[in-house]
C-alpha cells in the first residue's frame, strides 16, 4: 500500500533520515519505533507531505505522492493524528469532527464515518457539545482519532498514541485500533512505547539515528535480543 524508498531528509545542513526504505501492506497495522529523535516524525511528516525528501521516492497505492502537497496528499487517504492531539479547545467535540470531514471525500461519507466514530467511542457523543479542551487527555486522544477517521482514510497515522496517558486508557484506545483495522483502515503507529505497539502490529520498523535498525514481523521482534535489550529494559 506504501513504500518508501531511499528516502533521504535534510533540515538544511543537518540530515535526519538516511536511505529509509520500508513498506506497510493492505489491512495491517504497521509500528514506527524508536527513541526521541530517531526519526519518527520526520518520517510520517515526509509520507504527509510537510517534509520534501532530497532523495527517493515514496509510492501509495502504485502512484507516487512525495512531490505532492499535504492537501493533495490527504485527498489521496493518507490521515494523520498528529502527536499532541491539535484540537481546537473552543470548540465542541461535535465541531472538531466536522472539520475532519472538511475534503471532498469525506464529505460524501460524512454520516457512515460519524456513526463509525460514535460507535468507537460512545462517551464522544454523549458529550459532543462539551468543549474539547474541558475533556480528559484520554477523551482528547479519542476525539483526535475520531477526527482523523472523520477524514475517510485509507492509511490513518497515529503519532504517539500513549503519550502522557494511563495504561488502562492505551489499553482501552488499543484495542479501538484493532476494531479501525478490522473495518479496513491500514494503520501506521508512531510510538516510544515499544511493547504496547508490538501487541496489536503486523509488522514494525525500528528506526536509530535516522536510520531502518530493524524490521520485520511484530511476533519476531519482540523476541529480538537487540529491541529487548534498547528498548524493553531486558
Amino acid at each position: 500500500m506504501l513504500r518508501l524508498e531511499n528516502i533521504n531528509l535534510f533540515y538544511g545542513e543537518i540530515q535526519a533520515l538516511w536511505d529509509l526504505s520500508f513498506t506497510i501492506e493492505e489491512g495491517q497495522i504497521a509500528a514506527l519505533l524508536g527513541a526521541n529523535a530517531a526519526g519518527k516524525s520526520s518520517t510520517i511528516n515526509t509520507i504527509s507531505g510537510l517534509e520534501k525528501p532530497s532523495s527517493g521516492r515514496i509510492t501509495f497505492l502504485g502512484k507516487e505522492i512525495h512531490k505532492m502537497d499535504p492537501h493533495e496528499i490527504v485527498e489521496k487517504g493518507i490521515i494523520q493524528v498528529p502527536e499532541g492531539r491539535k484540537l481546537f479547545n473552543y470548540m465542541s467535540i461535535q465541531e472538531n469532527l466536522e472539520l475532519g470531514a472538511y475534503s471532498k471525500r469525506a464529505k460524501k461519507h460524512y454520516k457512515e464515518n460519524l456513526k463509525l466514530v460514535y460507535d468507537l467511542f460512545p462517551i464522544l457523543q454523549e458529550r459532543k457539545k462539551q468543549l474539547a479542551g474541558d475533556m480528559s487527555g484520554g477523551q482528547q486522544q479519542m476525539c483526535a482519532i475520531a477526527r482523523g477517521l472523520m477524514s475517510n482514510p485509507k492509511l490513518l497515522i497515529i503519532d504517539e498514541l500513549s503519550l502522557g496517558l494511563a495504561p488502562i486508557l492505551v489499553k482501552k484506545l488499543l484495542k479501538a485500533l484493532l476494531d479501525i483495522k478490522n473495518t479496513g483502515i491500514t494503520i501506521l503507529l508512531v510510538e516510544q512505547n515499544v511493547q504496547h505497539s508490538l501487541q496489536i502490529s503486523n509488522k514494525a520498523f525500528v528506526l536509530e539515528n535516522g536510520r531502518l535498525a530493524l524490521s520485520g514481523p511484530a511476533s519476531e521482534l519482540v523476541n529480538d535480543p537487540h529491541l529487548k535489550k534498547a528498548y524493553l529494559g531486558m
